[in-house]
């Protein structure tokens, strides 16, 4: 029976809105989706036909955008329990492919980050993990807004490509043992339509829907293990250790549910990781890492990430051999291997932006406070980002700093520089980046946050 509006008139994009066979009646569908959000509109949960239909539905078409808005608002006002997430999750994995990764010689793990600032973990983690025997199937994405994408940092290395079929990927694994490229169009097709829904209907901050979106691929990705790095602090998308943890526990919860081995750690980004934000400055610094010369939060956070790793793949390693591995030469190894059988040139010069601009201390002090946020937005203004997917990026821009938290400065130091082609993007970066530091009375004790905050597992 076809459920009516106040005015009489049917729903359009329900049963009566299924499209049949040219001359035939249009087919029936089991629900109708005006009920299934008045269900969770009404606080009601969703029983697990009424959601494997509506995610089907809507990636077929039959529910309309509208109403998918609206479930998706009564989804961020009235929330989930953990049966319904886990079946809502399972929907989308159904709506497209997964991948099968059994017929490699050597285990599989993958780690995904919830995105940063300067957050650049994967270049170094992906090689490290892999020279213990390891296989990393890392499908990445493209940045958007003020957090950085992994295959735009991977793009600005000469020859680099992010495209490869089911096939060169499964050679590369088996043969190199890591990853990194795009997810094809294949992998839960329903949440690329939500996402896209929800990030212009103000529903992008659901715990469920977040950890349905991330899981959904990475589940359907077929990695064995899978370690997450959910990051708390300004530069976040999680402002709140609370919610975090939240978000943490139940993503673990669905990848254990769904039989893949799952950890998460809780990592700060209350300041930018490293001292670069933008492309080409994040590979040069990933690669200094491997060379044992790269910053101390990066070191510390990709190998607590690759201990995770190893351990949740079956082949644990002491923490110290696994340092030693990535800054003694193994990871630099596997790194320039991991770039060439992707066609890139791992020697050649990376590109550099024409301009700079250097942002001082106007007094002497120590540095207490350096927002990851505001970094963010002024790499993103200056042409390291985008703020929409088709814009292109500019592979030499961005933020390169010189002090963190704790340092201390002189007057006339510089505290960063800015990068970019286009000098007439300087004043809306030095604009993002107004109030975002603090100086505080020289030797003031400054304490300074540990990366890793918790262990969710």
């Amino acid at each position: 029976m076809t459920t009516q509006d106040n005015e009489g008139a049917a729903p359009q994009g329900g049963p009566e809105g299924a499209q049949g066979p040219e001359g035939a009646a249009p087919a029936a569908e089991p629900f109708d989706a005006v009920d299934v959000i008045r269900t969770k509109r009404d606080g009601g949960l969703l029983d697990g036909a009424q959601i494997d239909w509506v995610v089907d539905a809507y990636t077929r078409g039959v529910v309309a955008e509208e109403q998918m808005a609206a479930l998706a608002m009564a989804i961020f006002l009235n929330g989930m329990d953990r049966t319904e997430i886990g079946r809502w999750t399972q929907a989308m994995i159904a709506s497209g492919e997964r991948l099968d990764f059994t017929s490699l010689s050597r285990p599989t793990v993958d780690k995904h980050s919830t995105g940063g600032v300067g957050d650049k973990i994967t270049l170094p983690l992906a090689p490290l993990v892999a020279s213990f025997g390891v296989a990393v199937p890392q499908l990445s994405g493209r940045g958007l807004g003020h957090t950085g994408g992994t295959l735009d940092k991977l793009e600005s290395i000469r020859g680099w490509r992010a495209a490869l079929t089911n096939a060169q990927m499964m050679d590369a694994l088996e043969h190199v043992g890591a990853v990194i490229c795009q997810a094809g169009s294949g992998l839960a097709p329903a949440d690329r339509l939500l996402y896209a829904l929800r990030d212009v209907t103000g529903t992008v901050e659901s715990i469920p829907l977040i950890a349905s979106s991330i899981m959904s691929k990475k589940i359907a990705e077929g990695t064995g293990a899978l370690v997450l790095d959910v990051k708390v602090g300004s530069g976040a998308f999680m402002k709140d250790l609370g919610a975090a943890r939240e978000l943490a526990r139940t993503m673990v919860d669905l990848g254990t549910d769904a039989g893949v081995r799952t950890v998460a750690l809780l990592t700060d980004m209350s300041t930018p990781l490293g001292l670069t934000a933008g492309n080409a400055l994040e590979v040069r610094e990933s690669v200094e890492v491997m060379h044992g010369e790269g910053p101390q939060d990066v070191v510390d956070l990709t190998v607590a990430l690759a201990v995770e790793m190893l351990a949740a793949a079956g082949r644990p390693q002491d923490p110290d051999d696994v340092h030693h591995a990535l800054v003694g030469g193994r990871a630099l190894d596997k790194w320039r291997q991991m770039i060439a059988e992707q066609g890139g040139d791992s020697r050649a010069p990376l590109p550099t932006a024409r301009e700079k601009e250097h942002v001082v201390a106007d007094h002497d002090g120590v540095l207490s406070r350096l927002d990851a946020y505001a970094v963010g937005v002024a790499a993103w203004r200056l042409g390291a980002g985008r703020a929409r997917k088709e814009d292109a990026v500019q592979a030499g821009a961005g933020v390169e700093l010189f002090a963190k938290p704790g340092d201390a400065v002189r007057k006339g130091q510089h505290l960063m520089t800015l990068h970019t082609d286009t000098p007439e993007r300087f004043g809306r970066a030095v604009e993002a980046l107004e109030g975002a530091w603090e100086i505080a009375p020289p030797g003031t004790a400054v304490e300074r946050t540990p990366v890793v905050l918790d262990r969710v597992g």
